[in-house]
């Protein structure tokens, strides 16, 4: 789908009665949405104001910047321009909200200054977190979610095509990431890969090699690189990419904001037998953790089936990071952020559910030697789960 697309009217209210159903369970009277990409989930535009979501009833947008492109974005029916947070009891009253109910807010990622400001605005209310509703909502996607990340993956896969063209010996990290980069953009990538998580950030994915593939970093992921500065500290680097070595591109699709996350080894040459066998055991775990991705499965026993596996296969100390600086996790959902629910994690006690999209991305570090690992984005369904990205799992031999 290529094009401005907007999100319409029916999609909106579909979401909209998703996040009402958490609402009303946990006692929430009506819901202020300010961050950005639960704004675009539910309005279809990121402009800057607060959405309004009765646990029961229409919603109400105000606008504070930029009106005119908010109504124009915008499938909603209610959409008004507003001055400030002043506005805002006239609009609880003209919804028929008591100044005294319980008003929920993404209390998550909502800044603590702004919190003391709708505390100052709402005296007598009681102020809720509205944002377990939000994601819970988020997890299961609509067919147009499932559609616009499958166009994801099928991006990233001509990226990767591509990738395979231009990587050689003696070009440096920065130099190939920058040239798939520009086949991203041409292909329509929106060019951020957002985070929810505090501290959490990325462009593009990672294009490391060689020994820096196992230069763990900050970011909450089991490979890093070393980057080009402390100032980022991920990614691809000036290093120069070496015959006979993996090269791991962990790169995102992005279509209409929705994500794919897809990783891939490469080498210019071939691997040494060693990082070859560790690769097929990737693979395997990753075969493995499918082979139970329905729903009502617990992501927590999942976790635990990919660790035990890389534990008996010999490979427990370098699954997804090199001990003692392992993540903690195996797969993650995706959707319009990368960290999305749910989480298949060491104790988690969430279980997926149809409709639940999820990248399970098992990997091996190997401090001074270099990393592997496959990732692929999945649908989970009744029957089985379907993979929405499309690149070979070979190695990627040029």
């Amino acid at each position: 789908m290529t094009g401005y697309v907007t999100i319409p009217a029916e999609e909106l209210a579909l979401r909209a009665k998703k996040v009402q159903v958490g609402l009303q369970r946990d006692g929430i009277d009506l819901a202020l949405i300010v961050q950005s990409v639960d704004l675009y989930y539910l309005t279809g535009t990121i402009q800057q104001g607060h959405l309004l979501l009765p646990a029961r009833g229409e919603p109400l947008f105000l606008v504070r910047r930029n009106l005119e492109r908010a109504r124009a974005e915008s499938a909603l029916e209610r959409i008004e321009p507003m001055m400030g947070l002043g506005d805002l009891p006239r609009a609880l009253e003209q919804l028929g909200i008591p100044m005294s109910g319980k008003l929920g807010l993404e209390l998550d990622v909502l800044p603590v200054s702004l919190f003391r400001r709708y505390e100052g605005t709402f005296p007598q209310a009681v102020l809720m977190d509205c944002s377990p509703a939000i994601r819970q909502a988020r997890t299961v996607k609509t067919a147009l979610e499932v559609e616009f990340i499958r166009q994801a993956g099928w991006q990233v896969d001509h990226i990767y095509r591509e990738a395979a063209r231009i990587l050689k010996a003696g070009m440096s990290e920065i130099e190939v990431a920058a040239e798939l980069e520009a086949v991203a953009r041409k292909a329509g990538h929106h060019g951020i890969v957002r985070f929810r998580a505090f501290n959490q950030e990325l462009y593009h994915g990672h294009l490391i090699s060689g020994p820096d593939s196992s230069v763990g970093s900050h970011v909450d992921t089991p490979l890093a690189g070393r980057g080009l500065t402390p100032a980022v500290a991920q990614g691809a680097g000036w290093r120069v990419i070496k015959r006979d070595e993996p090269v791991v591109m962990d790169l995102s699709g992005g279509v209409n904001g929705y994500l794919s996350d897809q990783t891939r080894v490469f080498v210019v040459g071939s691997l040494a037998p060693e990082m070859e066998e560790a690769y097929r055991v990737c693979r395997l775990i990753q075969d493995e953790v499918v082979q139970h991705l329905f729903p009502g499965a617990s992501c927590g026993e999942l976790h635990r089936m990919a660790v035990d596996l890389a534990d008996r296969l010999g490979y427990g100390d370098a699954f997804m990071g090199a001990a003692p600086n392992q993540v903690s996790f195996v797969g993650h959902g995706v959707g319009l952020e990368i960290d999305e629910p749910p989480y298949i994690a060491r104790g988690s006690g969430q279980v997926l559910m149809e409709g639940t999209v999820v990248a399970l991305e098992p990997k091996l570090v190997f401090p001074g030697v270099g990393a592997v690992g496959v990732e692929n984005t999945w649908l989970v369904k009744e029957s089985r789960p379907e993979r929405l990205t499309f690149t070979t799992e070979e190695i990627i031999a040029v």
